[in-house]
């Protein structure tokens, strides 16, 4: 974690992170979680069916259920874009009343296990997907990447204010 002395610090840390989005280096990738949430897992199965925390619906799993396979247009759902961002915001408000919502964000190019990457969703450019690269992946090793991406991710918690 970087601590800045000064505000003409983060003012050039932040100028810095502009010039490296429009240069198309990356873009942020970020999603709401409801407090208490895990960022890249379902903790519960009232978001559909689940394997060790992966939603079935994000990913294509084998038939066996034992593992994910590779696909470009299906992995766990990010906001690449504040206008989709907010949206989702406000839907997960809607559906979480009352509770704080928390935004977990990284930025695309950050260093993500091998076997994921983030792809632009081909109906939405405001929309990412963290897919699954590798021909298969066991639903284990998954989990645990997706555990690793976590991890490296930045919080604003109770986002509602904050945006």
């Amino acid at each position: 974690m970087k601590h800045f002395q000064t505000l003409d610090d983060l003012r050039e840390y932040v100028k810095n992170l502009r010039e490296y989005i429009k240069k198309g280096q990356g873009t942020f990738c970020a999603r709401p979680i409801t407090s208490g949430g895990h960022p890249t897992l379902y903790l519960d199965e009232s978001q559909g069916t689940m394997v060790n925390g992966i939603r079935e619906k994000d990913y294509l799993f084998s038939p066996c259920k034992g593992y994910v396979l590779a696909h470009t247009q299906m992995g766990l759902s990010f906001s690449a874009h504040w206008q989709h961002l907010k949206g989702q915001l406000k839907m997960k408000e809607k559906h979480n009343k009352g509770k704080a919502i928390n935004v977990y964000w990284i930025l695309s190019g950050a260093d993500i296990p091998s076997g994921l990457k983030f792809v632009a969703d081909e109906r939405n450019k405001k929309h990412y997907f963290l897919t699954v690269t590798d021909k298969k992946m066991p639903i284990g090793e998954l989990a645990e990447k997706l555990t690793r991406v976590a991890n490296a991710m930045s919080v604003i918690s109770d986002a509602r204010k904050a945006l």
